[in-house]
């Protein structure tokens, strides 16, 4: 029987045959409570050494997509500190597989609205982990609001999570990053299409992918290399704790697979994307959609 090819994930052991069902959690969400659990690439994902002796700081590392992220990084060699909120038990969660890979797993709590906390969040990493090789701007937040219902308070909070904090954190990491450095933004499929009721979300989002671009160009002469990923509907927390019941139930069902992707299946984009594999990549962004329309 032919051998799977290396760094790359099996199918879910446990995918969804549809959509999901409805259901709500208390805002930002924990992993326990997702109904089915998400798969973050725990069984499934086998490395190649893509980025041994490297040092990543994941933010939103403790859950969704950065927790496969920092899975998928430390099978790769790579040692990953991530930022978190308050999610102290998913946190822990995630720097346990990151040590069960044999790497070194650093989780650190706090707001990335704040700036001061994202110069930190780097200098730490720095500090316990010897170096900085990779950054991964992954935290985002959105509410699910009609237009019209936009208060400045969520607005300035999605502003500053989604892309003053990416900001924040890059220029802080400039410090560090070695020629051969990693900028890597989460974008969304929302930034490229808009989204009815999450305006504000998919605005930063656009901006992000933007953000990508000018980057790109502004750090190439460093031997830095910027990209983006820009995901479709993925399932994590953040949808059952920002979404009303009704709109939980069925998310997903607009892409061409008819249910969203497990963030294992988005992980191997920020493997490729960090690895030498996509040394002549920069100012790019990749969309593993899954096709999908985003009307709501």
């Amino acid at each position: 029987m032919p051998q799977k090819e290396p760094g790359t994930p099996r199918p879910p052991h446990h995918e969804p045959a549809a959509p999901p069902p409805p259901q709500k959690q208390p805002w930002p969400g924990r992993e326990a409570g997702l109904r089915p659990r998400a798969d973050h690439g725990e069984e499934s994902y086998r490395g190649a050494g893509k980025l041994e002796g490297r040092v990543a700081l994941v933010t939103g590392g403790d859950s969704g997509v950065g927790r496969a992220i920092a899975i998928a990084y430390a099978r790769e060699g790579a040692d990953v500190a991530i930022s978190y909120m308050d999610e102290h038990v998913d946190a822990a969660e995630t720097v346990r597989w990151v040590q069960k890979a044999g790497q070194r797993g650093v989780a650190l709590a706090g707001d990335i609205t704040d700036r001061a906390h994202c110069r930190s969040l780097v200098e730490e990493t720095v500090r316990q982990l010897g170096r900085l090789d990779i950054l991964v701007n992954n935290a985002a937040v959105h509410f699910d609001t009609a237009f019209e219902d936009l208060d400045p308070t969520q607005l300035e909070r999605v502003f500053r999570t989604n892309l003053f904090a990416p900001v924040w954190l890059t220029q802080a990491a400039l410090a560090h990053l070695p020629e051969g450095g990693v900028v890597l933004n989460t974008g969304s499929v929302t930034g490229l299409q808009g989204n009815a009721t999450l305006a504000d979300y998919a605005a930063t989002k656009a901006a992000l992918h933007n953000l990508t671009r000018s980057l790109s160009q502004a750090l190439a002469s460093r031997g830095i290399r910027v990209n983006c990923v820009a995901p479709g509907p993925v399932w994590t927390p953040l949808v059952p704790a920002t979404r009303a019941q009704e709109k939980v139930e069925g998310f997903g069902g607009d892409t061409l697979w008819h249910r969203p992707a497990q963030p294992a299946e988005i992980a191997p984009s920020f493997v490729f994307l960090a690895s030498q594999d996509a040394r002549f990549y920069t100012g790019e962004i990749l969309a593993p959609t899954g096709m999908s329309v985003t009307t709501r």
